[in-house]
């Protein structure tokens, strides 16, 4: 665009559109993508395209496969179940065995840290709930006591000679 200069000695820029008409054309060309944008589209649709091809390619193959080898798979169906099955106890078996495992040894390496004193996240409740305990168990033997007293004398007024 033409710079103006004005009278006193600044730049003004010319107006970028005068649309008197506003026609389509001129609607259309201020709305085209520019180059980055272009190469960013085709890229897109070219990507597009490859994947929809192998994925079209995949679909196939599963296809053709499974007509090719249901027969067989039908004829030794006798003997994949029974091997599935062991395969899957036995999976399984050794998964929870692992996981029991690391749960041993995490559970083990906490009360290690707890009783030397290393402080593991958790060792305040631990702490809080045996003060708990220990407090209820006084308060239940002090309460035996007084209260047990009490029973004894009943039992001797109901039966003097015991």
């Amino acid at each position: 665009m033409a710079d103006r200069q004005t009278g006193s000695g600044q730049l003004q820029r010319a107006p970028k559109h005068t649309h008197t008409g506003s026609s389509f054309l001129h609607k259309l060309h201020d709305h085209a993508p520019n180059s980055t944008q272009l190469i960013g589209f085709l890229t897109l649709v070219i990507s597009g395209a490859i994947l929809l091809f192998l994925i079209g390619l995949t679909f196939t193959a599963t296809v053709l496969g499974l007509i090719f080898f249901t027969p067989l798979i039908l004829i030794s169906s006798p003997l994949w179940v029974p091997v599935g099955t062991v395969l899957f106890i036995a999976i399984a078996g050794f998964l929870s065995i692992c996981g029991f495992g690391a749960a041993v040894v995490a559970g083990l390496s906490w009360i290690y840290r707890y009783f030397k004193g290393f402080n593991p996240p958790g060792s305040d409740r631990v702490d809080y709930a045996r003060s708990r305990i220990a407090d209820t168990a006084s308060h239940v033997k002090d309460y035996a006591r007084e209260y047990g007293g009490y029973l004894q004398s009943k039992v001797k007024d109901a039966a003097p000679g015991a």
